[in-house]
């Protein structure tokens, strides 16, 4: 038998943490001294505190070791566990690193004198085109490379071409930003006439008049950009008229990072009628 002490250095917690453990039900002395209170541990004990330290250091509170300790027993419930917790990890990562790219972009922003007019929004008009198309509800806008690996296997067997400008674009079609469920349209000019599929239809879209401003870097820029084009549209006399959308100028298939997307944000707008008394 080994004193808490002895146990506390081979283990590598400290007697305070031990003796938490023993409170939470974790970790028991095998034999507590009815007379001194002594507490002793065997060394058959040391494998489950190597166990604990490794589940607090993946990243599990006390209570849940308490659970993995009564419940998974034998390795491959272990495993499977653990499986479940690498697949959490990974999602967790990949936040943090969406909250990476919006903190380095809110730095940059901010050296900038936080001036949203740095987006510089013109005003154009997007030519009358035939284009492939692919309408969906997806589950959030994040889910929007669905429709473009659909279109891609789709029209894998006639050798789609795309056009000259190309214009791949994303359209939104809700009156409102969905936190699930948007209805996007994505479009890309192609070059010669096509047959439909089951998803993709091949049409010509009319001429559209829009205001727009265009980035580069990742698409948490969006929300400063928008205001930056309606800033524009309310000072310089025009109205919204019409569903948003973007043109892909590079797009992350084509971008090595985030950092190299370039990304132009438009709405369709019309001059305001002068309500003015003549």
């Amino acid at each position: 038998m080994l004193k808490i002490g002895d146990f506390s250095k081979l283990s590598r917690i400290s007697i305070r943490m031990l003796r938490h453990y023993e409170k939470l039900g974790i970790l028991y002395p095998e034999e507590v001294d009815a007379f001194t209170g002594y507490r002793y541990y065997s060394e058959a004990q040391l494998p489950v505190a190597a166990k604990i330290q490794m589940l607090k250091s993946l990243g599990f509170g006390l209570a849940v070791i308490r659970e993995i300790l009564e419940k998974y027993e034998n390795p491959e419930e272990m495993e499977r566990f653990l499986l479940i917790r690498q697949k959490e990890l990974e999602e967790e990562f990949r936040e943090n690193q969406q909250k990476r790219q919006l903190l380095d972009s809110a730095l940059k922003w901010l050296r900038k004198d936080g001036n949203l007019m740095d987006y510089n929004v013109t005003l154009k008009t997007l030519p009358e085109r035939y284009v492939a198309s692919v309408r969906q509800v997806i589950p959030t806008y994040n889910d929007e490379g669905k429709l473009w690996d659909l279109l891609c296997r789709e029209t894998a067997s006639q050798n789609l071409q795309p056009g000259n400008p190309c214009y791949s674009m994303a359209i939104f079609h809700d009156e409102e930003f969905k936190e699930s469920d948007p209805d996007v349209e994505i479009q890309m000019v192609a070059a010669g006439h096509y047959e439909d599929t089951e998803h993709v239809r091949f049409l010509t879209v009319p001429p559209i008049p829009y205001a727009s401003a265009t980035f580069q870097g990742g698409y948490e820029q969006v929300s400063r950009v928008n205001e930056a084009v309606a800033n524009w549209v309310v000072e310089n006399g025009y109205a919204f008229a019409g569903k948003s959308f973007c043109i892909y100028h590079v797009n992350p298939s084509q971008a090595k990072g985030p950092e190299d997307l370039v990304t132009e944000v438009c709405f369709p707008v019309k001059k305001k009628e002068c309500d003015c008394e003549s």
